[in-house]
């Protein structure tokens, strides 16, 4: 290839000088047809291929690696063909001779050719893009998989975060309401990927079919919804990016917090810290371009959605109720009932009808049974002889002076006992620990051993007054006064005039 400086001095000869081809190529010793080519360049052009390589080893075998490439889009990535794998198909099944290096070659030239390329996109105020992005933690000490909720305002690339144990139904609901109080408003339309969550069915014609819960979202916000391509990540490419931003950047090292409300409240601190920030290719900060989206967002309703997911059911024999692999107790006089079951992110909350029946923490775990102890005294009352191996006082944290009260009841009037202890228990029905568990204290101290006599100071601890226990009447209830009857009090009722 002939140096720039030569191109230079033979177009110089030519065009200013008037020097002639032949002339030039004999004063620079190059054939007149260089001359000729050098004229129309300003600088070398390089080489040009005026035609295709002829590849006659591969050039036959070429469809063959065309329908795998094409066959290979229909799978997912980590089980298509590499170059290397293509080349041992050809050899073992086609009788392909040549080497490697020519396979590789096309292959690479062939992805490169077909290779999506994107259109920049502008963001107008009010829009947003919601995602899930998972990560590893430490929540109360024990290490799990975190599950976190953003959603991005693309025109001023703010956002919000919040954790989640699971990537649910009651989290993606709870993850929109505390964006939207966040940020002080709805967005005008939200652009999602195909999650389950949102979309039921993807119909031929492209169009989406939501599921109950994402309809009753919408309809309680009033956002416009927008769905990307499947499998397609870049068309929400905002979010994607704050996904792995609030990785990298909030979650990094994994967090310890001992609960995620801790943590979630770091979050949200880290999202209002980086609306101080330039990003690149702006001159204002993200805060000051934030106020053209809050502009635009639109009113919250005067309540939040009801973030959980609505479930009917039956309980059990055993009055149990399953919601999401997890068994969660109910009163027994509900056994056997069709009730609601609302899954919300940390609470099971349970229903007959209109009345709310059980409370429960939510378990995340995989054939859990939580109970509610209370929920099963008034059958142990009447099946006492399953005290002692009853699930649901497994684990009952009660105070040392419980256990103490039912070991003296048992001793002294063994099966009769164990019922008395139960509806002791029972009083936790109606009254606070405090008292009950103060009340226990006076018995056992004073030797008043027995329900009566426990429920009687229960009572004098709320009504603030002294006990009156007297040993010598079973069942320790307070000694009656019996008087004299006084006959002049009833002449003073005969006559009609009081005393």
């Amino acid at each position: 290839m002939y140096s720039v400086d030569l191109y230079n001095r033979v177009r110089r000869a030519c065009h200013v000088d008037g020097m002639s081809k032949s002339a030039a190529g004999r004063l620079f010793g190059i054939d007149r047809r260089t001359v000729a080519k050098i004229l129309l360049h300003s600088v070398p052009p390089g080489y040009r291929r005026t035609a295709l390589p002829v590849r006659p080893k591969l050039d036959p075998f070429i469809p063959i690696i065309d329908q795998i490439l094409e066959d290979d889009k229909r799978v997912i990535k980590k089980q298509r063909h590499t170059a290397k794998r293509i080349h041992a198909r050809l050899r073992d099944e086609h009788g392909f001779c040549g080497g490697i290096t020519i396979v590789t070659d096309y292959v690479r030239e062939k992805q490169r050719r077909t290779r999506e390329v994107f259109v920049p996109l502008a963001h107008l105020p009010g829009h947003a893009q919601v995602d899930f992005g998972e990560t590893l933690g430490v929540i109360d000490g024990v290490e799990c998989k975190l599950h976190y909720f953003a959603m991005a305002l693309p025109h001023s690339d703010a956002f919000f975060i919040k954790a989640y144990p699971a990537e649910t139904t009651e989290a993606f609901c709870d993850g929109h309401n505390a964006a939207f109080a966040f940020f002080g408003g709805v967005p005008l339309s939200i652009l999602y990927d195909n999650t389950s969550i949102a979309v039921a069915k993807i119909c031929g014609d492209g169009k989406r079919e939501r599921t109950r819960i994402f309809s009753e979202l919408q309809s309680h916000y009033l956002f416009d919804d927008k769905f990307g391509r499947p499998g397609k990540g870049n068309d929400k490419g905002n979010v994607e990016g704050v996904i792995g931003y609030g990785r990298r950047n909030f979650l990094v090292p994994a967090p310890r917090f001992n609960s995620f409300d801790d943590l979630n409240a770091c979050l949200e601190e880290q999202c209002l810290k980086r609306q101080d920030d330039t990003v690149r290719g702006h001159s204002e900060p993200i805060g000051e371009r934030l106020l053209r989206d809050l502009d635009a967002l639109m009113a919250l309703p005067p309540t939040p959605y009801d973030a959980c997911e609505k479930v009917s059911t039956r309980a059990t024999s055993i009055s149990m109720v399953r919601y999401r692999t997890n068994d969660y107790s109910v009163p027994v006089a509900y056994a056997h009932h069709e009730v609601q079951v609302r899954g919300y992110v940390h609470e099971v909350v349970i229903g007959c009808g209109a009345e709310v029946i059980a409370h429960h923490r939510r378990s995340y775990e995989k054939a859990d049974m939580v109970f509610d102890p209370m929920h099963y005294l008034p059958l142990l009352e009447q099946k006492v002889g399953a005290l002692d191996q009853a699930a649901p006082l497994q684990g009952w944290d009660l105070p040392d002076e419980f256990a103490t009260l039912h070991r003296l009841l048992e001793a002294r009037m063994g099966k009769k006992g164990k019922r008395e202890y139960v509806q002791v228990l029972r009083l936790l029905e109606t009254f606070e620990m405090a008292h009950v568990h103060g009340a226990i204290k006076y018995a056992l101290g004073h030797g008043t051993i027995g329900y009566d006599a426990v429920k009687h100071l229960v009572l004098c601890r709320i009504e603030k007054r002294p006990p009156r226990l007297d040993l010598d009447i079973y069942p320790y209830l307070p000694k009656a006064q019996v008087e004299t009857t006084d006959p002049a009090s009833y002449k003073v009722l005969m006559s009609g005039t009081a005393a």
